[in-house]
């Protein structure tokens, strides 16, 4: 695995709706990053390398099942190439804010090949409900071999 990105940061948009990479993420990510809708209602950010081997195991899914078709149009037409400015700011398409319901505070959480963008209230809620259940989703990871 090339960089692991790891780690929860919390940052605010700018008045222009800019919001800075956390430091610990611009190296690993690069200039330019690719950001599309993400599961659970969050941005998923990737590198542009990274977004390559996803967008081609998506090529790769059948077009004969509708949830394949549906999953791939989900990343794909919701993406966006990024660039990343001298001072580490990206700019998040309107229709992604409003996709993740971003609003002032943002947190952004390292999930090994990708960063999470997500608005703080929803992050908060979402990881106290994961908080709650990680011993339940350890026993079912444990249960398939996962862990």
């Amino acid at each position: 695995m090339a960089n692991l990105l790891i780690g929860e940061y919390l940052h605010n948009l700018d008045e222009k709706k800019r919001i800075s990479l956390p430091k610990t993420f611009r190296a690993a990510l690069g200039r330019k990053v690719v950001i599309t809708r993400g599961l659970d209602n969050c941005l998923f950010v990737y590198s542009r390398s990274a977004w390559e081997i996803l967008a081609k195991r998506l090529q790769g899914l059948s077009l004969v099942q509708a949830e394949t078709r549906g999953f791939s149009r989900f990343m794909l037409s919701g993406a966006a190439e990024i660039e990343v400015d001298a001072a580490g700011r990206i700019l998040i398409p309107e229709h992604q804010r409003d996709f993740a319901g971003l609003k002032k505070r943002v947190v952004f959480a390292g999930v090994s090949d990708r960063v999470e963008i997500w608005d703080a209230d929803r992050w908060g809620n979402y990881k106290r409900g994961i908080d709650r259940n990680a011993e339940q989703m350890a026993k079912k990871l444990g249960q398939i071999g996962a862990l």
